[in-house]
């Protein structure tokens, strides 16, 4: 496998990793003490640095009883759920935000999950790793699936089940009656704004009900 340079492709142990470069570009957008859900909160690493920076209160929900307990370490309301059976347990209204944070892309029922998103929460917000970046078509047209720091894992253990860039993701939700109502794009801790499907590798998505 060819190794860009300055890649790590190592497995990671957790799904998130403190101090992610989103989480900085995630919480410019919370109002301060508002009320947030995270999705597949992984460590709760993300609901720590929001109560520590923006004083929100709220849940994390995740499946793994190992990040469930590092959620509990980390000081995170936790609830134990699958994000495919929906968010039934939550009223409509209930959170000022949903956060949906690398994790789009290994979830089966999209819209579904998007819809539940929207109808608990006021906002929602996404990040995904952007398949349309440079470095993951040279992988591919080299032969090879996709490796890189927003996709650090081989084609044999991958989660994710969904493959997209930023242009699917815009021309979905323009589809959807859903309003992007801000974006950023990355590629490392560099925000990208020319080229940005080609030249970014996390996408950043801020969003609400069209018409709302």
């Amino acid at each position: 496998m060819v190794k860009r340079p300055g890649q790590d492709t190592r497995h990671p142990q957790h799904g998130r990793v403190s101090g992610r470069v989103d989480y900085d570009a995630i919480a410019q957008w919370i109002r301060p003490g508002a009320t947030v859900l995270d999705l597949g909160c992984g460590d709760g690493s993300l609901l720590k640095f929001l109560s520590d920076t923006r004083q929100v209160t709220g849940y994390g929900i995740e499946i793994v009883d190992a990040k469930i307990i590092a959620s509990v370490r980390n000081g995170v309301n936790v609830i134990q759920g699958d994000l495919e059976s929906g968010l039934s347990v939550f009223e409509s209204g209930s959170f000022d935000y949903v956060i949906l944070s690398q994790t789009l892309q290994a979830v089966r029922h999209t819209e579904t999950l998007l819809k539940e998103m929207l109808r608990v929460g006021r906002e929602g917000i996404v990040t995904f790793p952007n398949f349309g970046y440079w470095w993951h078509r040279l992988q591919i047209l080299w032969g090879h699936m996709p490796v890189s720091d927003t996709l650090p894992f081989q084609w044999y253990d991958t989660p994710n089940i969904r493959v997209f860039t930023i242009h699917d993701f815009e021309r979905y939700c323009a589809t959807q009656g859903v309003r992007l109502k801000e974006r950023v794009v990355m590629d490392g801790s560099r925000q990208i704004r020319f080229l940005p499907n080609l030249r970014g590798s996390l996408a950043v998505y801020r969003f609400d009900r069209a018409g709302a």
